[in-house]
């Protein structure tokens, strides 16, 4: 859950650079230890970002949340913080950064 305080800005730190989708098979041995509880490693869409490996599938959209409405979906970390992502109109790239509230 998202939530920014009455009064609080929602903070978003981002490089605003695109990068491509990692392969499954482009995985180390620990990386595919951690994703695999995924079913169809071969059509997954893959992200490294500091040093940890997420699944497109873990982020939920940011539908209805008005702080995020220029990102397509959020993975919290806490109560107050996580990571966003946009995806490019092709979903071959991606762009990421960290929210704090």
């Amino acid at each position: 859950m998202v939530h920014a305080g009455k009064g609080d800005a929602m903070k978003i730190v981002t490089d605003h650079k695109w990068k491509d989708f990692v392969y499954f098979t482009d995985l180390t041995n620990k990386e595919k230890k951690e994703l695999d509880w995924i079913i169809y490693k071969d059509y997954a869409s893959i992200i490294r970002y500091r040093g940890n490996v997420y699944a497109l599938d873990e982020f939920v959209r940011t539908e209805g949340i008005e702080e995020l409405s220029d990102w397509h979906g959020y993975a919290a970390d806490t109560f107050f913080s996580g990571i966003v992502i946009k995806v490019s109109d092709d979903g071959e790239q991606y762009m990421i950064g960290r929210y704090c509230s």
